[in-house]
């Protein structure tokens, strides 16, 4: 009998590792579709064309925007920095693709600029900030919303100058690609340790990945498990390692205490 719990205390341990850690909150949120973001006292939730507001201890909804589909197709993540929201918005699942970052006052849930992407680099699902420059996730994609003759192997991070200039690329590491395949990198975001975390689509993974002292592939330091299915992610700026997604199929936004990650070098 002792064994027999000692083997089902292990079972569901593991099970429980697997899903990764539990939420530190999780609410309804009608706008999580693509991503959520939080500036350090509320969270927003975010869909194509809309944006909403939240109090995380209490669910409570208390502002929200929303733009006109046909200006708007496809947003799908935001980050907050500086005091402003910048969300990267792209033309899926047209092509060629487009892309350009929505700025958006988060006091006002104002949209207040538009900033145009180079063309031919790929569809823009994230934009942080990070060591002194810019850098940006670009999908690429092997059915709908992808360009002939590319797939999701070209998807690629880039770092740009102040005047949205590319200075460098990288592309994924192929055992991240093989997880993220037919879709793409949904999120991307610089953690407190310099590395970059990122999302697939689908699966209930974070990968955490390290720019490389030469090449121009970033490498894979670790897999994470998260209790939610891909999509766009961001850091909470007050919470030390505390990270926001969502739940698309629940319609929640969820954050979880991601633990530290060893580096070796």
């Amino acid at each position: 009998m002792r064994r027999l719990a000692a083997l089902l205390l292990i079972a569901l341990t593991g099970t429980a590792a697997a899903q990764g850690p539990a939420p530190v909150y999780s609410l309804a949120a009608d706008e999580a579709r693509q991503g959520a973001v939080s500036d350090g006292t509320h969270v927003y939730a975010l869909d194509n064309n809309r944006l909403g507001k939240y109090e995380p201890k209490t669910g409570r909804r208390i502002a929200w925007w929303e733009g006109e589909r046909a200006r708007f197709p496809h947003m799908n993540s935001c980050s907050h920095i500086e005091g402003r929201l910048y969300c990267a918005a792209s033309n899926y699942p047209r092509v060629p693709h487009t892309s350009q970052i929505e700025i958006f006052d988060p006091v006002k849930m104002a949209h207040v600029e538009t900033i145009p992407l180079p063309a031919g680099i790929g569809s823009l699902t994230w934009v942080d900030r990070h060591d002194g420059a810019w850098w940006a996730g670009f999908a690429h994609y092997d059915g709908n919303g992808g360009e002939p003759g590319r797939d999701h192997r070209h998807t690629t991070v880039v770092r740009f100058d102040a005047a949205w200039r590319p200075q460098q690329r990288w592309l994924l590491p192929e055992a991240v690609l093989e997880r993220m395949k037919p879709m793409s990198m949904s999120g991307g975001a610089w953690g407190d340790d310099g590395l970059l975390y990122a999302t697939g689509h689908d699966h209930t993974e974070l990968y955490a990945l390290r720019v490389p002292a030469t090449g121009d592939r970033l490498e894979l330091v670790t897999t994470l498990p998260i209790p939610f299915e891909g999509q766009a992610i961001a850091w909470d700026p007050k919470q030390p390692r505390l990270l926001w997604g969502i739940s698309r199929k629940d319609r929640r936004a969820i954050a979880v205490r991601i633990p530290p990650v060893h580096v070796a070098r």
